[in-house]
């Protein structure tokens, strides 16, 4: 009787698993939209958390952002939207403050939804 070559190790379930795995790490994964300008938001001791899933972006120079919208149209889709939570805010820390108030202003109008700032956690 022949000898019988020893058998290799099989490579095919080893492919099964990296194949579950990815697609696994494909249906758990939450990709964020990336942001529409760099934003710094400023500093807070607060340790409040912001729950809200609608984001206003607003720049260091006060250009507003909501989605793909830009600039002053972006008020008419945030009086359009269906979810009651509130609109978060992510505003540069260099921000002018009075145009930052104007725009609250605005989504006062807009929505009676309510606003959340964020911020960063800063030293106490």
């Amino acid at each position: 009787m022949p000898k019988r070559r020893p058998r290799g190790e099989l490579i095919i379930p080893m492919i099964n698993v990296v194949f579950l795995l990815l697609i696994f790490f494909l249906l758990t994964a939450q990709i964020s939209p990336s942001t529409p300008f760099p934003v710094a938001p400023p500093d807070s001791s607060s340790d409040i958390r912001t729950q809200a899933q609608d984001v206003l972006y607003v720049s260091a120079t006060g250009e507003l952002a909501w989605n793909e919208a830009r600039g002053e149209d972006v008020w008419p889709l945030i009086a359009a939207r269906t979810d009651d939570g509130p609109v978060q805010i992510r505003a540069d820390a260099s921000a002018p403050a009075a145009r930052l108030a104007a725009h609250l202003k605005q989504l006062r109008q807009a929505t009676d939804a309510g606003a959340q700032l964020v911020v960063n956690k800063g030293q106490p």
